[in-house]
């Protein structure tokens, strides 16, 4: 892909390639980071223990909270600096990148000790058992109580190198960490012999790794970027318009794992079968809502920056283009898993009873694909532009007021193929919210723009 200036891409680049500019390295690294997910639950699927793979998949989701803080810090600062830049003011970008990094890596630090202190009863609201306890154990203490802070600031870090525009370092240090962890997996699990624990450790060393390439690629960029690391620049002045944003993403990502924490705990009732399907299937799922993640945070600093520079019109363009590239991708991903669900789910593991009923899961879950995809470019388009309070209210309505509330509901009245529908009614309830509120807050700006 051709090199252009900042100037170019946030100004002049005609908005497809501009929007493919940012996004294609950003859902590369999102694909890649997807598949390093998916390696743990691959790999240790090849061992046909069943319990394994429950162990994992109850684990995920707390493990999957370390995104929100660093979706907190970084996203939120990122966004912050975005818009600093529409506007020509490059003077405080270092103090709200310190409190980005060292921020988020401060708080993360308190989240992994508080994990490991309050491990045994997290795990049984988890839905550890009996058989996976020792299992799931190995893998928390591993990816979050040793592994947690590389891991956010990995991705707090990846975030402030795409708002100034250099999305292929930040891609590319994400894909580095994905790769080496799938490297990695094989030879702890088989090589090693250390199964759970072996993933665990590839998993926390490849985030660490993923530090240290960007902390590389700052030292290569100096000159080029206002990001800093010295922590002489640390201050609290930036709390709130960091958090006004990045409060959104958080509460998005801490909910929707809330959520899939509450859906394990009731599968868990049904045995340990249904929690390594549904762990398998959530995994598989997350593809297409990564491929649209890695746009959304592509287009970020796009619309950030012509919204701070009020240039309306090249800022709807960004969105527009992007909604349509989102709805087509996924619609492709729910044939494909509709069509090919019992071989993939085979694929990941073998033992007949767990990839039978994961097929069932996963053409039931990828129907709200599609209709996820455009409610999170909606939240992310109001996130970019500095709108985090509507932003806040559509996440918490969608995955606090509705999606908790009816997984336990669906599971009363249907059982476990109930809580499995779920997500689908709620994407469909939230739809004519989420529009409502994207109409209502474009329809305040000035009609023409620049």
């Amino acid at each position: 892909m051709a090199e252009f200036t900042e100037k170019e891409i946030f100004e002049t680049l005609p908005v497809p390639r501009a929007v493919a500019t940012l996004a294609i390295p950003t859902i590369i690294s999102q694909v890649v980071t997807m598949i390093y997910n998916l390696a743990d639950t691959f790999f240790i699927g090849q061992i046909g223990n069943p319990y394994m793979v429950a162990a994992v998949s109850s684990v995920s989701p707390w493990f999957n909270l370390l995104t929100a803080l660093g979706n907190l810090f970084g996203l939120g600062g990122s966004s912050l600096i975005s818009r600093m830049l529409g506007v020509k003011d490059t003077r405080d970008i270092k103090y709200v990148s310190v409190f980005s990094i060292w921020g988020g890596a401060a708080v993360t630090a308190c989240f992994s000790i508080a994990t490991y202190l309050a491990r045994e009863p997290l795990l049984t609201f988890l839905g550890a058992s009996p058989d996976t306890y020792s299992y799931a154990e190995d893998y928390l203490f591993y990816v979050v109580v040793l592994g947690g802070v590389p891991t956010v600031v990995s991705l707090a870090l990846g975030h402030l190198l795409r708002s100034e525009g250099h999305a292929r370092p930040a891609s590319t240090g994400m894909m580095f960490g994905g790769i080496l962890n799938v490297v990695l997996d094989p030879v702890l699990i088989f090589g090693f012999h250390l199964d759970v624990a072996g993933a665990a450790i590839a998993t926390a060393f490849s985030n660490a790794a993923s530090v240290v390439f960007f902390a590389a690629a700052y030292l290569r960029l100096k000159g080029r970027t206002a990001v800093s690391f010295r922590l002489r620049f640390f201050t609290f002045r930036f709390v709130r318009p960091v958090f006004s944003v990045g409060l959104a993403s958080a509460l998005a990502t801490a909910l929707g794992q809330a959520s899939n924490m509450v859906m394990v705990h009731f599968a868990s009732d049904y045995g340990d079968i249904p929690v390594a399907a549904y762990g398998i299937v959530k995994r598989i799922d997350q593809f297409p809502l990564n491929v649209s993640m890695g746009l959304y945070q592509g287009f970020m600093p796009l619309v950030g920056y012509n919204y701070a520079a009020g240039n309306y019109k090249r800022m709807r363009e960004v969105s527009f283009f992007s909604w349509k590239a989102a709805l087509l991708f996924s619609a492709c991903c729910v044939a494909c898993f509709a069509v090919f669900s019992p071989q993939i789910l085979h694929l990941f593991i073998p033992e007949a009873e767990t990839s039978a009923l994961g097929a069932q899961f996963l053409r039931i879950a990828c129907l709200a694909v599609p209709l996820t995809s455009v409610n999170f470019l909606i939240s992310y388009t109001l996130q970019a532009m500095g709108k985090g309070i509507q932003s806040a209210v559509l996440t918490a309505c969608r995955q606090g007021l509705l999606n908790i509330p009816l997984l336990i509901l669906m599971n009363a009245l249907v059982g476990l193929y109930g809580m499995i529908w779920t997500q689908l009614a709620v994407e469909v309830i939230m739809l004519p919210v989420s529009l409502w509120m994207y109409r209502s807050t474009f329809r305040r700006l000035p009609a023409a723009g620049k």
